[in-house]
């Protein structure tokens, strides 16, 4: 008859260390379980908003029809909108996934990205035009713009006021109401109003002339001179019924052409003509901050080669 043996230490209750393959195996089970989340629920009344207000100012080019079919639909879209957000937000149930992918390698060490230090990115342009050289490009061309304005308006009318006169059409309403005899009379106001008019545009001109010329530095005449001046003609031409209809009606496209040329050469030989700079796109970010950074930049007189 056997004796029972009695209960080593070592035999006792305490749990045994989980099998790692079991508990990877239970958390995998476990992402993978369905989640059912709440999301925003789909709605379709942005869009009806976006295209109630679209057709609103479609209206004012078109008919008064359309702008009221844009009201309506811009409040029916606002009410309905606000409805699904106010007072709680409707949401909707969908069912998720958690995948989670297992991290398998056969590498032993961290594979490194093969890096070339000697290659960089290349920056383009390297230089461009100071925001003066713009300035000075814009109030040249206005210049030779003006004067061909201004030898037209002799031509055609016999006035050097007709010209101006149009222009100031584009924002003041008093040219509506003029006569063409009235036209070619001089009027401090319309005057001042389509002085600023030109100068303000052809400073805008000069300055797009600054970024745009460095892009084609081997014909940057061809571009400024004539590609731009005939592009952007072509766009007027479209357009000028809507901005200005006195001017569309009375307007001698040759003419106007001929000024948008004078304006694209001389603004650009002045821009071309300025010093160029070199951009700031290499330089650190510290030294674009203007955080005092030694050692970051070069101090004034010093070059690359003397380091």
């Amino acid at each position: 008859m056997s004796t029972p043996q009695p209960k080593l230490k070592h035999e006792s209750n305490a749990p045994t260390p989980a099998d790692p393959h079991t508990s990877t195996t239970a958390a995998a089970s476990a992402y993978t379980t369905p989640v059912i989340v709440k999301m925003p629920a789909a709605t379709a009344w942005p869009f009806i908003l976006a295209f109630g207000v679209t057709l609103i100012f479609a209206g004012l080019l078109t008919s008064a029809a359309v702008s009221t079919l844009g009201i309506f639909l811009t409040t029916a879209g606002a009410v309905g909108w606000f409805c699904q957000v106010l007072p709680l937000e409707q949401h909707e149930s969908a069912q998720a996934e958690a995948k989670v992918a297992p991290a398998v390698t056969e590498r032993l060490e961290v594979a490194r990205i093969r890096t070339v230090p000697e290659m960089q990115r290349a920056w383009l342009p390297i230089e461009i035009y100071p925001v003066s050289a713009g300035v000075k490009g814009g109030l040249a061309g206005s210049v030779a713009m003006a004067v061909l304005a201004a030898v037209y308006g002799l031509i055609a009318q016999g006035s050097i006021w007709y010209p101006i006169n149009l222009l100031a059409s584009i924002v003041y309403a008093q040219p509506f109401q003029l006569s063409t005899r009235q036209l070619n009379s001089f009027h401090l106001e319309l005057l001042l109003v389509a002085t600023a008019i030109h100068l303000v545009t052809s400073l805008l001109v000069g300055l797009l002339y600054g970024v745009l010329l460095p892009m084609t530095p081997r014909r940057p005449i061809l571009l400024g001179g004539f590609i731009a001046p005939v592009v952007w003609s072509g766009l007027l031409y479209t357009t000028l019924g809507v901005i200005n209809p006195l001017l569309n009606q009375r307007i001698d496209w040759v003419w106007f052409v001929a000024s948008q040329i004078a304006f694209g050469v001389v603004a650009g030989l002045v821009v071309t003509r300025q010093e160029q700079v070199r951009t700031r796109q290499h330089m650190p970010i510290a030294a674009l901050a203007g955080i005092e950074a030694p050692g970051i930049v070069l101090e004034k007189g010093t070059k690359s080669e003397d380091l």
